[in-house]
């Protein structure tokens, strides 16, 4: 795995003397930090109490919001949208003193509506000491100063379309000398690999074989070297970072992907959460409210359950008329199956199977070359307590499972054995921030504004539920013995 902190402390010996050199400021440089783990790599103590008053370091007002925070050089970055809606905003703040820094404003444009859990300003930033890269989806993804929030460079994407009111949530994340995108739309699904000097795209593979998903990219580091892997439809594939080259895939996966894996000793942990798409359009589009509930699927029915903003035409002559295999005009049975996905990609249940949707935990070996599905995947579980947007946490000897309503799972990173009954941490309410780690315990917010603080043991020990006053969907950062807590109103900091 790769390192994507600064070291906290440099130890030089000379002379036969231990010399101690500068400290440098501990990064959390991309969504849940190093390598997306959550996990912080340093030592210093982490408050167990506080809130929206005590231990609060410092705190800044932001409009709405659901992207998390970023820490790098001692800098603390963070999206927003305004108060019209008709920009999205870039913060730049001390991480230490919570001084503003610097800000920057873009023009939106027109948007399309997103689910009200949503937000417009639901990325993730990455930075590093020299830039801080953005990605929304009107804008494409920008480079500034992280310093001043000065022009750096602008990279012009497609603008992602979704049918479904999900909206764009994917975030750059960073690797070497490279800026990482993977946006999975329902138009224009591609991997890219950027430049972090110039914004030129280095390589980019179409991913035109996947339907809408949220992975982000992680790095997983081999005996044959570093590879970028990516959750999607259908598969997990492992890319050659220099040339974005399609290294191996396992057909193991299901659609719709929001988790992102982690990554612990070359081995890729994954929990996954889906239904099929036949189901989830029957059930969302050909009822009553828009339609007939006769089991088939029309233009109209679709159209009907988006709103008034027109489907594209495009995404008709990719998915429906592909499916319509006798020309009736509507998709039903196994029609629905090949309109919404790859013939030769298919992920999640089918339209005739009894139950819509399936769960599950797997681990699987990074490093192999082809179709590595029956030679890599070191184990698979179905469970019931997986979430379908709360990524796992992975320490030395385990993974934790957080699932809306507060419910805790634990599974053996060996086998992936279930380590005793589920086990709720006595906060009933939504997930959508995924656990984060440092100082030997664990952080986990949810909806209702409350963090839930655990002692990193196998049972569940609570140490401390802290009340933010304000719903929280973003992920926590983790840097220098302060956490960065994004509420949907506001940038708290708390430490001891």
């Amino acid at each position: 795995m790769i390192s994507l902190h600064r070291p906290r402390l440099l130890v030089v010996l000379a002379t036969g003397l231990l010399f101690t050199a500068s400290v440098e400021a501990e990064d959390w440089a991309q969504f849940r930090g190093p390598n997306c783990s959550g996990i912080s790599t340093s030592n210093a103590t982490l408050p167990v109490n506080f809130s929206a008053t005590e231990n609060v370091r410092w705190a800044a007002s932001l409009g709405d919001g659901i992207g998390s925070p970023v820490v790098a050089a001692g800098r603390v970055f963070t999206s927003e949208m305004s108060a019209d809606q008709q920009s999205v905003m870039l913060r730049g703040f001390d991480a230490s003193t919570g001084e503003q820094l610097w800000q920057r404003s873009w023009p939106t444009g027109q948007l399309l509506d997103v689910h009200k859990t949503n937000s417009h300003a639901a990325t993730t930033p990455a930075a590093d000491a020299e830039r801080v890269y953005f990605y929304f989806s009107t804008l494409g993804l920008v480079a500034v100063d992280a310093k001043t929030g000065a022009d750096a460079w602008h990279l012009e994407l497609p603008t992602p379309y979704f049918v479904f009111k999900w909206g764009p949530a994917m975030s750059p994340v960073l690797y070497k000398d490279k800026v990482i995108f993977c946006q999975d739309d329902d138009l224009f699904p591609a991997i890219y690999a950027i430049d972090k000097v110039t914004g030129k795209v280095a390589w980019k593979d179409d991913r035109n074989d996947m339907a809408v998903n949220y992975s982000h990219p992680v790095i997983c580091s081999t005996g044959s070297g570093d590879e970028i892997v990516v959750a999607g439809t259908g598969s997990l594939v492992g890319y050659d970072p220099a040339t974005g080259k399609r290294l191996w895939k396992a057909a193991v996966l299901l659609r719709n992907i929001k988790t992102t894996p982690v990554v612990r000793d070359g081995v890729i942990y994954i929990s996954l959460q889906s239904s099929g798409i036949a189901n989830q359009w029957l059930a969302t589009a050909d009822r009553s409210e828009t339609g007939n509930s006769d089991g088939k699927l029309t233009k109209a029915e679709m159209q009907a359950f988006v709103g008034d903003v027109k489907i594209p035409d495009s995404f008709f002559e990719k998915t429906f008329d592909r499916g319509d295999l006798d020309k009736s005009g509507s998709l039903e049975g196994e029609e629905l199956d090949i309109a919404f996905l790859s013939p030769d990609n298919f992920a999640g249940a089918r339209f005739d199977d009894e139950t819509p949707g399936d769960e599950y935990v797997m681990a699987v070996r990074g490093g192999g070359r082809g179709d590595v599905t029956d030679s890599h995947v070191l184990w698979k579980h179905p469970t019931k307590y997986t979430d379908h947007i709360v990524s796992p946490l992975v320490t030395a000897d385990r993974m934790l499972l957080i699932k809306g309503g507060g419910i805790s799972t634990t599974f053996d990173l060996e086998k992936g054995r279930s380590l005793g009954r589920p086990q709720r941490i006595q906060n009933t309410c939504e997930y959508f921030a995924s656990p984060i780690m440092g100082d030997g315990k664990i952080y986990i917010g949810g909806e209702n504004g409350t963090v839930v603080v655990l002692a990193n043991s196998r049972k569940v020990d609570i140490l401390a539920r802290n009340d933010m006053g304000d719903a929280i969907l973003a992920t926590p950062a983790i840097s220098d013995g302060r956490i960065f807590i994004r509420t949907r109103s506001k940038l708290i900091c708390v430490s001891e």
